[in-house]
């Protein structure tokens, strides 16, 4: 195999579609160039990803004529991840500045269909309230973690400026904050047509909670308010 095809064989080694001695002679080609592990290593980021795959068991194998087309999409895939990057580090950057206890949510003024938050949204088991004093229309969505539970929150009719934090409630009465945000003076409506013009919240995070153990999750102000309470 030359060098040029070694140079192709980047993606796949990641992959691990690569046959033993394949990998053999990749291997042996890889501790001589420096342009395919520079390639290796920047593809190795998407290892993280690959935790959450184990959960519900390992990736198809990709069959031969369709590895091209994978491979291109990773290449997109990184690019986009780059770009998303930069601008996470520019609001963590601007948070910084307004406040420790607010952190990044997205929402739907423009809509981010792969955002996490809104991803881990529709993968969960959702629970929906609204509440009869405030309006606040809130839906925690739930998966079950090794090490608790996943919680996303899709939360509209709230106008700001406020603060607010979700709190998780076991059936013991313990509370864990889950996560805290920040809403602007627009809002977060749930209707295009809503007077706000600004779309729902999508944030997430996590409580150490078991889902069996939760019983409720509250929307708070964090100078004491009320918004809603969704039970479980």
């Amino acid at each position: 195999m030359n060098g040029s095809a070694h140079h192709m064989d980047v993606g796949a080694y990641a992959l691990g579609v690569l046959d033993p001695a394949e990998a053999a002679r990749f291997e042996e080609h890889l501790a001589e160039c420096d342009r395919c592990a520079g390639e290796l290593e920047q593809l190795l980021v998407v290892t993280p990803l690959l935790a959450e795959l184990k959960e519900t068991g390992p990736p198809p194998r990709p069959r031969p004529e369709a590895l091209d087309g994978l491979l291109r999409r990773v290449t997109v895939a990184r690019s986009v991840q780059r770009t998303r990057r930069s601008v996470l580090v520019a609001a963590a950057a601007a948070l910084i500045v307004a406040g420790p206890l607010t952190t990044l949510a997205l929402t739907g003024q423009e809509h981010h269909p792969e955002s996490a938050a809104e991803e881990m949204y529709e993968q969960g088991t959702k629970h929906h309230a609204v509440d009869p004093a405030t309006k606040a229309d809130a839906t925690v969505s739930l998966a079950s973690k090794p090490w608790g539970t996943r919680v996303a929150l899709k939360l509209g009719h709230v106008k700001g400026p406020l603060t607010c934090r979700l709190v998780a409630v076991s059936r013991k009465g313990q509370e864990q904050t889950v996560t805290t945000w920040a809403v602007p003076a627009s809002g977060y409506g749930t209707d295009k047509g809503d007077k706000w013009g600004a779309g729902p919240l999508y944030t997430h995070g996590g409580t150490a909670f078991p889902v069996n153990d939760i019983a409720r999750f509250e929307i708070r102000t964090l100078d004491g308010g009320h918004l809603a309470t969704v039970n479980i």
